[in-house]
């Protein structure tokens, strides 16, 4: 895990002098008043492997710049320049021009994206998932302006799929879960779903998951159904069980000085990739999870599949109050708002 880190933060410094060579460059033409350069490389980094969604995304938004510019799209994969904090910790700072990161991440730089993580307040329909990321008020209108107030333009959000608990022995309902330690991201309100849902979070890089279930330092974790087949984490955490608590999102960034930069006819174009981009994932997302839990199935014959009663499951749910009161608590006002515009919007998109 460390070299993983020393790697990514080495990759890091090369990708910054190449980016300083180049700024000199521009600094000199913008005092000559030349115009914007046309075939720009742009730094793109998401936190999946290769064929996960925010690959998927990604190539799609490289395969639009690409065929309508001169412009050139690197993508960097998981692991390639460190981990999710590292990614961001360089885009914020000009090193990468794109990156795609979860709010379970971002919600440590931004409280109010913590929301996504509220349980049972997300549907996992697949249906009205869609219809509320591609008409929500609050995604829309509301978080760019808590990105941008971290140096980070908002391009979209998008559902990756149904969370999905995986652990060393079937669940149903939170005494399951006591004594267990569940991984989580860093973020305090993931944290505060599972100490209500009666297990004990445990935070661990992702690099170190595979290994901490195999070694029983951690006895669970939650994940897109995507991400637990290529991961391998069904492997040595083969108890699934569908809580129906959350539906996983990620959201695509600029780094906001760059993107404030570039000519109206570059930010026309980016903002044109990310809709060809949306539309292809929000077709591609729905039906993964299940070709995927196949896909699980018939690599193993260990796994187990539990898929929630409705009385289970109210269970869990009667703990997720407590969960979006430490919500309101974290974030103030600003967030009940939020809360309020958030629920609006999941009313109006809801199946009639």
């Amino acid at each position: 895990m460390l070299l993983k880190k020393v790697l990514g933060t080495a990759i890091a410094g090369v990708l910054l002098t190449g980016m300083v060579a180049c700024g000199g460059d521009e600094e000199k033409s913008t005092s000559n008043a030349v115009a914007e350069p046309k075939g720009q490389n742009w730094r793109y980094a998401h936190e999946e492997y290769e064929n996960d969604v925010q690959d998927v995304f990604a190539y799609k938004f490289k395969e639009y710049i690409e065929a309508n510019s001169e412009n050139t799209i690197e993508v960097f994969r998981f692991g390639e320049l460190g981990e999710s904090d590292d990614i961001m910790e360089q885009t914020q700072a000009g090193i990468l021009q794109f990156v795609n990161q979860s709010p379970g991440f971002t919600g440590s730089l931004i409280p109010e994206a913590q929301i996504f993580f509220i349980p049972y307040l997300l549907p996992v329909e697949e249906t009205h998932i869609i219809e509320f990321f591609k008409k929500s008020k609050a995604i829309k209108e509301e978080f760019p302006k808590l990105y941008a107030e971290q140096g980070l333009e908002l391009l979209t959000m998008y559902p990756e799929g149904e969370t999905v608990l995986t652990a060393d022995e079937p669940i149903r309902t939170p005494e399951d879960l006591q004594g267990k330690n569940i991984r989580t991201m860093t973020n305090p309100l993931l944290l505060e779903t599972y100490k209500a849902f009666g297990g004990i979070p445990t935070l661990l890089p992702w690099g170190e998951v595979y290994g901490g279930l195999q070694t029983n330092i951690i006895q669970g974790q939650e994940n897109p159904l995507f991400w637990i087949e290529s991961g391998g984490l069904y492997e040595v955490s083969p108890n699934l069980t569908f809580t129906g608590h959350n539906q996983f999102t990620t959201a695509m960034m600029a780094n906001k000085e760059f993107y404030d930069g570039l000519s109206a006819e570059n930010q026309q174009l980016i903002k044109d990739a990310t809709s060809y981009a949306f539309n292809y994932i929000t077709e591609y997302v729905p039906g993964l999870g299940e070709r995927k839990l196949q896909a699980i199935l018939d690599a193993s014959d260990e796994v187990t599949v539990t898929r929630l009663t409705d009385a289970e499951r109210q269970a869990f749910m009667d703990r997720a109050p407590q969960v979006e009161q430490k919500f309101i608590e974290i974030t103030g006002e600003r967030g009940q708002k939020l809360l309020e515009q958030f629920k609006a919007d999941l009313e109006a998109t809801a199946t009639k």
